[in-house]
Order: structure tokens, then sequence, then C-alpha cells
């Protein structure tokens, strides 16, 4: 009997001890799921641009941070590079993996040629018919170019750079890390904006988000420039213009101080303007 009694008090334990950890294991939360990151979506990468009325080729090219030569030749745009609105341009430009599909011509499928019927001699015997006479067709009504600058003449040798303002630089040059893709250069309100070398107006507007009433201006086939922020433009696309011409006032469109944002692009990247305007 005294055996009995122990077998079943032993048991007892066992059972006791089996419920305490099924307890202790049912009111323990879970650890919080970890997310990889690779699981993250990629940052979606704009391959299209459609063209807005007022951008030009340079705009779009320098919004991008691309070469308007490849641009314009990665799209099938020649020289003086119109564009239309509500065009679509690739931006793909750099992605060597994709090519441009093969003209049209290509895929067609040769057309097998048959030999012309004889004419049947009631047919030789009928006056022909007189010759009809071309219509022109009717100009369709195309959608206007969104801006087209004139191709006037690019000056010719290198470029001389100058100051296009008196004021100090409040901010420098730091494209590595995207914050600034050239200078600041401080003023007062309506204080003469000059071009710093030669060439010519490609853009002049407000469509590029962040620069204000803007001006680019192409010196030659490598350089271009830009004036941010300023309170009037004083030229137009195509205006040919010298060194030191006052292009625009100084304000503070697209921002909230009175200063005016410079930039110098080559072959479409930004570079340091400190490095090509004089020691002052």
């Amino acid at each position: 009997m005294l055996a009995v009694w122990r077998t079943t008090r032993w048991r007892l334990i066992k059972l006791f001890v089996i419920l305490n950890t099924l307890l202790a294991v049912s009111c323990a939360s879970p650890p919080p799921a970890q997310v990889a990151e690779r699981n993250q979506p990629p940052t979606r990468k704009i391959l299209v641009h459609r063209v807005s009325p007022g951008e030009t080729l340079y705009s779009i090219a320098w919004r991008y941070g691309l070469d308007f030569r490849q641009l314009a030749r990665h799209n099938g745009i020649g020289s003086p590079y119109t564009i239309y609105a509500s065009q679509q341009l690739r931006l793909d430009v750099n992605d060597s993996s994709k090519r441009k599909p093969p003209p049209a011509i290509a895929s067609r499928q040769p057309v097998t040629s048959t030999p012309a019927p004889q004419p049947s001699a009631s047919q030789t015997s009928r006056p022909k018919p007189p010759p009809k006479v071309a219509r022109t067709p009717r100009s369709e009504n195309k959608t206007p170019p969104a801006t087209s600058p004139t191709s006037a003449p690019l000056p010719s040798g290198p470029v001389s750079w100058q100051w296009p303002a008196r004021g100090r630089v409040l901010a420098g040059f730091s494209a590595s890390n995207g914050l600034n893709k050239g200078i600041d250069i401080g003023g007062k309100l309506g204080e003469p904006v000059v071009a710093a070398a030669a060439g010519r107006v490609v853009y002049a507007g407000t469509g590029l988000r962040g620069y204000g009433k803007l001006v680019i201006v192409k010196h030659n086939e490598t350089y271009l420039s830009a004036y941010a922020h300023n309170r009037v433009l004083q030229v137009q696309e195509g205006q040919s213009v010298k060194a030191g011409q006052q292009i625009a006032e100084l304000g503070s469109s697209g921002t909230d101080k009175e200063k005016l944002h410079f930039e110098i692009r080559r072959d479409g990247k930004p570079v340091n303007p400190l490095t090509y305007l004089p020691k002052r």
C-alpha cells in the first residue's frame, strides 16, 4: 500500500511540473519579426520625362544631370534640339544594357514581287487618262514646340570666366552629397547679375523646381552656366550675351534669402565654380 501511494505521489508531482512548463510557454510573447533590408522595395528611378510647355532640352538635361548631347542622341533629336510639349524623352542614356529598338522597316516581312499583267488589246486602244495633279496635303495641327532656342553662333576659343555677382560666397560647392551643386553668392535685391562668360541663352524661365527664375547660358559644346533665384530676367532664349553683360537682377525667387545661386556644368556634370572663377 505504501509503495502504491509513493508511485501515485510521484506521478502527481511530474504532472504538476509539466502543467507549469506549458503555462509559462503559452504566456511568453514571441519576438518581433525581423524584416530584411533586401525585402524593401528599391528606390524608383525616373526613366522617362514628359516635356512640359516652356521646357528646353537643355533645362531637362540640367535637371537630371545629363549631357544635353547624349540626351539628344539617345532620343534621336538633332540640332537645334527642338522638343514639343507632351513629348516623352528617355533618360536612361547611361544604361548600356538598354538599346534602342530596330527601325520599324526592319520588322517588315519581305514582299515577293509578281510580274505585272500584260494589257489586253481593248485596254491599249483606249486613250490614257490625263495625269492626276498631286495635291499638297494640308498641314496638320501639330503641338507647338515647348521651346526652341535659335542657333545663334557660339563664341570660339577657350572660355574666359568672371564673377557673375559682387557679393561674398555664402555657401560653397558640395555636389558629392547633393546639397549644393554650385555656390551661393550674397547680395542685395535688384543688384546686377552678369554673364560669367560669353555665350547663348538656352533657357530663361521658372520651370526647374528649386531654382526660381533661372537663366542657363551655353558657352560652347562643353560648358554651361546657370544663374538662379533672380528677381527679374533680362534676356530671352536664343539671345547671344557677352561676358559681363547684365542678364538678370538678384532676388530671392525659389528661396528664403536674397542671393544668386551659380553653377557651372562640364559635359552635363556639376563642377566647382571656384576652380574656374578668378581669385578675388
